[in-house]
């Protein structure tokens, strides 16, 4: 008996079922059986299902004799499953890697509920996704399994089969089948949610629903199939009859029901014409034969429900056409006052160009307004410490306001107080670039603090490299860096890279990288601190997995497999997952202690303290982290590929921090030999060290504060040589172990400031 019975009805998809069929059978959890039911597929679908039967013994190829739709091509299916839980999915859609491993894992520790929730996201032609809306719903939080009752709020999610896994004891012990028809999934769905004693729900994505361009979604198609739903509803509210003691639920699946019919009635090209008016009758014939005392909806859906149960269609139609008409309205008037707010915002600019530049005035931001981060940060908070006479702000977007410390002024990006702070403050600090309509005035000082060693190509040097700068302007490009007064370096090889690659007549400090100052100022309490606060047992080895952005590939998935990883890494270990800043695709893995998804952390330093060894492929973070001497190991399985549409500066597989592993299969056996941390990788990781974190001592933001801010030209501090250099203690000397926390040798060490965040640099 396997685990899971997967069941695939097909009809009409043949350009899309072989993603499908392989997106199950590649799953890392394997204990399955696929049935895949050709519904008298007029295309190749019947011949596709019995070459994937023919190759794997877990398909089952079901042809049926004639197309009976959807719902029953499911019944075929779910006659011949044979596993403990049963899952559908649709045949244009698919599996996300590592799907199955998360279910098997929430259902074994919550307890094997009758039904286990997960989520999807929407992916569309263009490569575009989009999470469902009502993700929150997912929440793992509290106790599990519950019943429905607990959590109510499921009911707005979107009433499909394929979002679920089914014990098959209980499918059989309900009697649950599909009905013919459009909107088969309404009768078996809420019964389901409704007649389940145990409840689970996992939050994570673990199916893509296509969005096809044209012909994907038969519902979206004008017909009088349509009319189905009153037969579906009929169903519901027949299954509530058998059931007296799940009568409570009426009044909300009225208004459910009120709901999808005026969704319905007012969706463009669905009802043929002429035929609204009889959906309006049979609508309200509906409501008034399951109308509940207790069924009055919110105040907002009100008018729209007494419209449906009134069968008022003309009056309906309307009101909505009169509801589209005050939208655009709205629309219109909102362009009008932002378009007067931006004539505002250019006059009150030029006003502030004309007053004076304030020399005790700095103003920071960071990664295009992410919030209080890098260089910028470390250097902000050395300004606070060293020039307090210099007021300090940070421009950030509003949601990453509360990472910009208490005594820092927080600013719009778009504000008045935005602009007035761009013309008059003499200092200006960033990692990337300021508005491009920023004037650079004389008297002011921009310091471009980048944020990374340069491995990948940049700048100008990536005028031959078109899937890379894409849309990029070379022009403005430059005209940014003409702006800049200072640049900063790491080592030598960012110098040489800078000055090529940004040609301007900046001056470039090779002082080292403030961001990392943390890495020789930390102690052990601080180590053991950030440990737990990301949940990280004091006894297991903590691997960040920390991949780079990919300029060839629309999709941002993980080059490694997160579930495979983990689960070949075992217990003593857990993987630390951060993606890209570019993407919106979360690392995220199964719902285990094993796997901790540290995408939305504020701060890589402190996720770099945190780990005992960090695995990567490309990115810069590999130079911070070598400040730590702590074991590296990179994953380079798309060299040739990331090469030829990125470019790099050097082979980073000639001179590597660490161990390199050309395959996934090489990335698990390096850990399970142990040659992650072997004599050879602290040998690669000492030379790479000293060719490029020569300056990183623990003081380069002071460097750069008494430089820029002031004025002193000598007596900076004098680079630390490395051999007595003490970067914050690996976790294995925590406190947790008995070891003696550590002090820098200058009696500094960080203080918290904020959640999770280290700040630098702090006198006691």
């Amino acid at each position: 008996m396997p685990r899971f019975s997967v069941i695939v009805p097909a009809f009409k998809v043949q350009a899309y079922l072989h993603e499908c069929l392989e997106s199950v059978l590649t799953q890392t959890f394997a204990d399955l059986e696929l049935i895949a039911v050709d519904d008298c597929s007029p295309d190749a679908c019947g011949a596709i299902i019995d070459e994937f039967a023919a190759r794997d013994p877990r398909v089952q190829a079901v042809h049926l004799a004639r197309n009976v739709g959807l719902g029953q091509a499911r019944n075929a299916g779910l006659a011949r499953a044979s596993g403990d839980y049963v899952l559908f999915l649709d045949s244009d859609d698919s599996f996300v890697p590592g799907a199955l491993e998360a279910i098997a894992g929430r259902l074994a520790t919550t307890g094997d509920p009758d039904v286990l929730v997960y989520d999807y996201a929407r992916t569309y032609w263009t490569g575009d996704t989009s999470r469902n809306k009502f993700a929150a719903l997912l929440t793992e939080q509290g106790p599990a399994p519950f019943a429905l009752r607990d959590r109510p709020g499921l009911l707005k999610l979107l009433m499909v089969v394929w979002n679920k896994a089914y014990k098959r004891e209980f499918v059989e012990r309900e009697g649950f089948t599909f009905p013919p028809g459009y909107y088969e999934d309404t009768p078996w769905t809420y019964p389901a949610l409704l007649a389940a004693s145990s409840l689970a729900t996992l939050d994570r994505v673990c199916v893509h629903y296509r969005q096809r361009r044209q012909g994907g979604n038969i519902l979206a198609t004008t017909s009088r199939k349509h009319f189905d739903i009153f037969d579906q509803y009929d169903r519901v509210f027949a299954f509530l009859d058998t059931r007296p003691d799940l009568a409570h639920w009426r009044p909300v699946l009225y208004r459910r029901m009120a709901d999808h019919f005026s969704t319905l009635a007012t969706a463009r090209g669905r009802l043929p014409r002429g035929s609204r008016a009889e959906f309006f009758r049979r609508a309200r014939a509906h409501c008034r034969r399951y109308r509940t005392p207790g069924a009055t909806p919110a105040l907002r859906g009100r008018l729209r429900h007494a419209l449906i149960r009134t069968g008022g269609h003309r009056v309906y139609r309307a009101l909505w056409a009169g509801d589209r008409l005050r939208s655009r309205a709205r629309s219109v008037a909102g362009r009008g006052r932002r378009a007067l707010r931006a004539v505002a915002l250019r006059v009150h600019y030029r006003v502030q160009l004309r007053l004076p530049v304030r020399s005790d005035l700095a103003v920071f931001s960071a990664y295009w307004n992410r919030g209080y981060s890098c260089n910028p940060a470390a250097i902000e908070e050395k300004v606070r410490e060293l020039a307090p006479h210099i007021r300090t702000a940070w421009i950030a977007d509003e949601a990453y306001h509360h990472t910009v410390p208490a005594g820092t002024r927080r600013l719009r990006p778009g504000s008045f107080g935005h602009w007035s702070a761009l013309a008059r403050a003499k200092y200006l600090v960033n990692n990337v670039n300021f508005d491009r309509r920023w004037v650079k005035r004389p008297g002011q000082i921009m310091v471009q603090t980048h944020h990374g060693t340069p491995l990948k190509t940049m700048g100008i040097d990536l005028q031959e490299r078109p899937a890379a700068a894409r849309s990029m302007d070379f022009g403005q490009l430059l005209a940014n860096a003409d702006k800049w007064d200072y640049a900063l370096s790491a080592n030598r090889h960012s110098t040489l890279v800078w000055e090529r690659a940004y040609p301007s007549a900046c001056t470039v400090l090779e002082y080292g990288y403030p961001r990392n100052d943390v890495y020789q100022r930390a102690g052990a309490e601080d180590v053991a601190r950030l440990r737990a606060s990301l949940g990280i047992p004091e006894d297991r080895v903590a691997v960040l997995y920390a991949p780079t952005h990919r300029d060839y590939r629309r999709s941002q998935l993980p080059p490694v497999d997160i579930e495979r990883f983990a689960s070949a890494l075992g217990p003593r270990f857990v993987l630390l997952t951060r993606a890209h800043y570019f993407s919106d695709t979360p690392l995220s893995g199964p719902a285990a202690h094993r796997v901790i998804d540290v995408s939305g952390h504020p701060s890589v330093e402190s996720l770099c303290l945190a780990a005992d060894a960090l695995v990567t492929d490309y990115s810069s973070l590999m130079f911070d982290y070598a400040v730590l001497d702590r074991p590296i190991v990179l994953h380079t399985g798309d060299w040739e590929a990331y090469q030829a549409a990125r470019g790099t500066y050097f082979d980073v597989r000639e001179c590597p921090p660490g161990a390199v592993a050309r395959t996934e299969d090489e990335l698990v056996d390096i850990f399970a030999t142990g040659h992650w941390r072997g004599s050879r990788s602290t040998r690669l990781r000492a030379a790479f060290r000293e060719r490029f974190c020569p300056y990183d001592d623990g003081f380069a933001a002071e460097r750069v504060v008494r430089r820029v801010f002031l004025g002193e030209s000598a007596g900076l501090p004098v680079v630390v040589p490395p051999e007595q250099r003490t970067p914050a203690p690996a976790p294995a000397q925590s406190p947790a172990s008995g070891a003696a926390p550590a002090r820098h040798p200058a009696g500094r060490v960080p203080v918290q400031q904020g959640p999770g965040d280290l700040v630098p640099n702090r006198r006691v």
